[in-house]
């Protein structure tokens, strides 16, 4: 699926000011991270349910054609009910998303959760969180807290570890946005010890540290992101912010390089070349 850039105000700057011709800070911020669990299409069956085959195509479509899977969907919806509906308003969700009708994909989504069985608290959580992340672009983040702390009690109650970190990592999202952001790194410290393979609650730790100018604090978690995850250039682009506000600019340098040699048509890599073009060659 297309990429969704939430466009969020940013935090206060810390280290560097743009304005005095230094490096400036590009890195996405906590907030401004793609809405995760909006962008992806689940394929598996969700909670106990067997995926049926129209809802496979449904899946599908949401890539290769959001607004037949919308129509699709809708007509799906309005003509069924129980479990039935409540998958057709998934999928609705999932396409009104990718066509960025937000306020469509919150109500379907919310409309998913609430038709669910009360004990299907994972399932629950999943288009909780969903719901959340579509309130996100709207600018509504009191909204999608109060939707994102629903999804947290579902998902705590499923006692499903790696629910409870994604949602973890969208409520610290939101956390930052609306500039409580002390709240955000409990929450992005449980997430990245409840995703143990998963690089980027740490990235968004490392990320809020440096913010708040911990600068040890964000190198060790910047290292858990590296070691875990070597394909995504976030990482060694932040990387190379941590090294050179902490004076290391060798390092910075080489993490850069990393993010040009790793993905060199990315937006990433345009950032990081524009770094290495302002602290020169070695």
């Amino acid at each position: 699926m297309n990429s969704m850039a939430l466009i969020l105000p940013l935090l206060m700057q810390v280290g560097p000011d743009p304005s005095s011709g230094a490096i400036p800070d590009y890195s996405a911020e906590v907030q401004d991270r793609p809405a995760r669990e909006v962008q992806q299409t689940p394929s598996e069956p969700v909670g106990d349910r067997v995926t049926p085959t129209w809802l496979e195509e449904c899946f599908e479509l949401v890539d290769s054609d959001p607004a037949r899977a919308h129509s699709q969907a809708q007509i799906r919806r309005d003509a069924s009910e129980g479990n039935e509906r409540v998958l057709a308003n998934h999928c609705f969700g999932l396409a009104a998303t990718q066509l960025e009708r937000w306020d469509e994909a919150r109500a379907a989504f919310v409309a998913a959760r609430d038709g669910s069985p009360a004990e299907d608290r994972a399932f629950r959580a999943r288009v909780g969180a969903m719901a959340g992340n579509a309130a996100m672009p709207t600018g509504d983040m009191t909204g999608a807290l109060a939707l994102l702390d629903q999804a947290e009690s579902d998902a705590r109650a499923s006692t499903a570890r790696d629910m409870i970190g994604l949602v973890a990592v969208d409520k610290a999202r939101v956390l930052v946005a609306l500039e409580r952001a002390e709240e955000a790194v409990p929450l992005l410290e449980e997430a990245t010890a409840l995703r143990p393979t998963s690089g980027e609650a740490p990235l968004l730790l490392a990320t809020l540290y440096r913010r708040q100018d911990m600068l040890a604090e964000a190198q060790a978690a910047i290292d858990v992101a590296l070691a875990r995850d070597s394909q995504n250039p976030a990482i060694p682009l932040e990387a190379g912010v941590i090294a050179v506000l902490s004076g290391r600019e060798a390092d910075a340098r080489a993490q850069w390089q990393q993010v040009t040699a790793l993905a060199p048509d990315s937006a990433e890599a345009g950032t990081a070349r524009g770094y290495l073009a302002q602290i020169g060659a070695e």
